[in-house]
């Protein structure tokens, strides 16, 4: 792989724009550290922190075998991504199930992808870096850098992309701990508000009122939250819950 780009200048100016975009990601995933705009940072922010990538997407793992691409900078992306996602085949895959980097110099004469690289060069694309996104506890996706040129990306680019996806996926976390903080803090209001309403309705205690919502839960399989949601929407469970007076 050429590395025709690395000097200590660039290599200076690289670190500099990366430690740039690396505090205005984060600082900004502070002040709203909502999912989507995260992905959206992540990704406009990448094309100015790696040099010579021109495109980028992240891939998300959702459930065990599905993945989606959530955020991009150009429809291109979305249309190469899907066509690793229909062919079952590619760079982004295999950085999420194989191994964490690949790197390809030119799409038209790369071999590894038989039936996506010539479709994604007919695209425009030429080379690609994908990177794993992943934690000590599991993998959550890829990001994927694309470039219009050929051999665009040099050791020293790889490092950095590395860097990002480090500081890309500490952000990721951050907006799922935010996000499951949310729902559970919603979840508990919820649940809050259907024990109030069987409390002043039948003149049970907190607790009595939480077991009965818990029982009916288990009996019917249904979520805690859904069914204490049912109670706050409709006023009313079922009759063919567990009765307020059961012991």
């Amino acid at each position: 792989m050429a590395d025709h780009r690395t000097t200590p200048e660039s290599q200076g100016d690289a670190r500099t724009a990366m430690g740039r975009s690396f505090a205005q990601v984060l600082g900004e995933l502070a002040e709203d550290p909502e999912e989507q705009p995260a992905l959206e940072r992540i990704v406009h922010q990448a094309v100015e922190a790696v040099p010579g990538c021109d495109y980028c997407g992240v891939s998300l793992r959702r459930g065990r075998d599905k993945v989606e691409t959530p955020a991009s900078t150009d429809p291109l992306v979305d249309e190469a991504d899907s066509l690793q996602y229909d062919l079952q085949e590619g760079p982004c895959l295999d950085a999420i199930y194989v191994d964490d980097t690949y790197v390809v110099d030119d799409l038209r004469t790369d071999d590894r992808w038989p039936r996506w690289a010539p479709r994604a060069a007919a695209l425009g694309m030429r080379s690609i870096l994908s990177v794993r996104l992943a934690t000590t506890s599991g993998t959550l996706g890829g990001l994927n850098l694309y470039a219009r040129e050929t051999h665009a990306y040099t050791r020293h680019d790889v490092d950095v992309a590395h860097l990002y996806a480090l500081h890309a996926t500490s952000a990721l976390v951050m907006t799922q701990k935010v996000a499951g903080l949310q729902t559970a803090l919603g979840t508990r209001h919820v649940i809050g508000i259907a024990q109030g309403i069987l409390m002043q309705r039948y003149g049970v205690s907190k607790e009595r009122a939480f077991e009965v919502l818990r029982r009916y839960s288990q009996h019917h399989n249904l979520k805690l939250r859904d069914v204490a949601q049912e109670l706050v929407d409709r006023g009313s469970i079922p009759a063919h819950g567990p009765a307020i007076g059961d012991g």
